[in-house]
């Protein structure tokens, strides 16, 4: 099956700042029942993804473009770059802001359960 992306835009994506462009590439029915997010989100300069945890579920995320900050659940902020993966337990807390003030931060996301 061959279909288009879904693209939305969230203003505030967990709380964060500014918009989230979500780029969702399969939808969650048919991820049949073993996740709920498979998706490219591109954050614009300034803009972030807020602080948030995953119960049963798990997040990582892969830098495609640009720079990041990701803030583990323990707080650390880490500088990340295209090619590096962000993972979190169950049950742990996260959040990724864009680094930059001219260019987009783009990663993929997937959401899956545990």
């Amino acid at each position: 099956m061959i279909r288009k992306t879904n693209i939305v835009e969230v203003q505030g994506l967990a709380g964060g700042r500014g918009v989230a462009q979500i780029h969702h590439i399969v939808p969650e029915q048919e991820l049949y029942g073993h996740g709920r997010m498979y998706a490219k989100v591109v954050l614009r300069p300034g803009s972030s993804v807020g602080w948030h945890r995953h119960v049963g579920e798990t997040e990582p995320y892969y830098i495609l473009e640009g720079e990041g900050i990701f803030v583990d659940d323990d707080g650390s902020r880490t500088k990340v770059f295209p090619g590096d993966v962000c993972t979190i337990k169950p049950g742990q807390c996260h959040s990724i802001e864009n680094a930059s003030l001219i260019k987009n931060l783009v990663f993929m996301a997937l959401i899956h359960k545990n």
